[in-house]
């Protein structure tokens, strides 16, 4: 069944009607509405690219949230091979918010790491709706440090509405480990990709994306804070969210022109859950683009290129 987001509802209506007559017709094999169908479909599609032409900050927010779209597992399984999941930090606890492991791109070795959101009511519970605890942070910690002493490539999938804020999470250090994760990504001496494939969300995104390359899907959204907890903060008003996500300049393209993203993605019409192996597979393209760039450079050469990417952060959208 189709999850239409509220500004969808004129498009759910037509393709809903479209379907009604072909459900009609499978019953009835004397009807003949294909004809009928056919025009509902491609008043569907017109409407759906207007929809789409120029999306707001804050529909692009709920796009980036779709329950449909491809999660973190749904990448790991269609782009990695020899996938080999490694569990816990070796400290508290295994954090399932948190996937990750060694595997194969394009039969080169990696580890990958990232937020998984869940896909239905269980795993999205499991996974706590891809908010990270301390100890998430902490194994992906392991997994960076497991990466640059073998030398392998450090691919990170970021999909999150922030770390975890719960009383537990707070007690066991949660700040601190999303700030050694962070400066772990400042260390490591191996190529760190990052794509941000729905959510990136405050720290808890940071402490992944903090890369020598950063892609954005085309309707995902990174910023440091929610609108919403933007909008709370600034009016007292969560409802006020829109202008929040306006204020934020939160999209792909926003940031590409900071300099904060070097690459988006560009998405099938209507979203990354429209069709989401064309999606999976653009990003794949994407990761191994970007890898390529960085096959010649030394471990010294690629911590002093991600760290003076990130001092001179937004110096592209001053001097514009």
């Amino acid at each position: 069944m189709t999850h239409y987001l509220d500004f969808e509802k004129p498009l759910a209506e037509i393709e809903g009607k479209a379907e009604e007559l072909r459900n009609m017709a499978r019953a009835n094999e004397e009807m003949h509405v294909e004809d009928e169908a056919a025009a509902l479909d491609r008043k569907a599609q017109d409407l759906l690219k207007d929809l789409y032409k120029k999306l707001t900050p804050w529909r692009k927010c709920q796009v980036a949230r779709h329950p449909d779209r491809p999660h973190c597992k749904d990448y790991i399984e269609a782009l990695f091979t020899e996938y080999t999941p490694l569990a816990g930090d070796r400290g508290f606890a295994d954090d399932h918010a948190v996937m990750g492991g060694l595997a194969r791109f394009n039969d080169r070795p990696v580890m990958v790491i990232g937020h998984e959101k869940g896909n239905d009511t269980q795993s999205r519970i499991e996974r706590n709706f891809g908010m990270a605890r301390p100890e998430g942070y902490r194994k992906a910690i392991r997994l960076m440090d497991m990466a640059d002493r073998f030398g392998l490539p450090v691919i990170t999938l970021v999909d999150t509405p922030g770390a975890y804020p719960g009383k537990g999470a707070e007690e066991r250090g949660q700040s601190e480990a999303i700030a050694r994760s962070t400066e772990k990504c400042l260390q490591i001496g191996v190529p760190l990709v990052s794509v941000i494939i729905g959510e990136g969300g405050s720290g808890g995104a940071v402490a992944f994306a903090t890369a020598n390359r950063v892609a954005m899907l085309e309707h995902s959204v990174y910023s440091v804070i929610s609108p919403e907890g933007c909008a709370s903060i600034l009016w007292k008003d969560a409802e006020k969210m829109r202008e929040a996500a306006e204020a934020l300049r939160l999209t792909a393209q926003d940031l590409l022109k900071l300099g904060i993203a070097d690459r988006v993605i560009a998405e099938p019409l209507g979203g990354a859950h429209r069709d989401p192996e064309a999606s999976i597979a653009a990003v794949g393209q994407t990761i191994a683009a970007m890898l390529a760039e960085m096959d010649d450079m030394k471990p010294k050469a690629l911590v002093k290129a991600r760290r003076e990417k990130f001092l001179n952060m937004g110096a592209r959208g001053l001097a514009a």
